[in-house]
């Protein structure tokens, strides 16, 4: 009987391949994975719920799952994609948790701020959300940060997978449980939305 790890169409993932030596014992393997994606979830988080604290934290959680989970690991699908659902449901889990408690996400408006930095660094590099520079960079910065974190949690994640991550409707879709389809109108619904919230700010 054929196993997974010969039928597989993800064994070509260097990624995969790094993490099936994970699962044999091979700590260089995994030291490679984090430093391919510490300071990628990193910024996914801080985005995500604005507090660069809170981001790397969460990062390092899932660092841990991955390798609590490595005995049992199976190339079911590409490893950027396991990270990413991993993420999402950390990130779904901590911003219950936040509205239970009340707490505002959102960090000040100090751009010097370290809960800031990732959004500033990236958003406007990366996103191509605002076709405008009219602004002050850092005000036109506080205003993306601002609009995306009005987004829903998935509209928010699949922005940031699709923008930061280049990452295609379909593997968006394993990493949020949907369809490609459905993928599609969401990041459609998400785009509009910040069209909405960003449309005063670059006329």
């Amino acid at each position: 009987m054929a196993t997974t790890e010969t039928t597989s169409p993800y064994l070509r993932d260097p990624e995969v391949q790094l993490m099936l030596r994970v699962r044999e014992g091979d700590d260089e393997a995994f030291a490679k994975l984090v430093r391919n994606y510490q300071d990628r979830l990193v910024s996914i988080f801080a985005n995500m719920l604005g507090e660069r604290d809170q981001a790397e934290d969460l990062a390092q959680e899932v660092f841990l799952r991955i390798y609590r989970a490595r005995h049992g690991y199976e190339p079911n699908a590409r490893f950027s994609t396991w990270v990413f659902r991993i993420a999402h449901n950390l990130a779904s889990n901590s911003r219950r948790s936040k509205g239970r408690r009340k707490e505002v996400a959102f960090p000040g408006s100090n751009s010097d701020s370290q809960a800031s930095r990732p959004a500033e660094q990236q958003v406007p590099e990366k996103s191509a959300l605002m076709p405008a520079r009219q602004l002050d960079r850092n005000e036109l910065q506080e205003r993306v940060r601002e609009a995306i974190l009005t987004l829903n949690e998935r509209q928010r994640m699949a922005i940031l997978l699709h923008k930061f991550e280049e990452m295609s409707y379909a593997d968006i879709g394993e990493a949020l449980d949907m369809t490609p389809q459905a993928v599609k109108s969401l990041l459609s619904r998400a785009r509009e939305n910040l069209r909405t919230a960003l449309e005063s700010y670059v006329k």
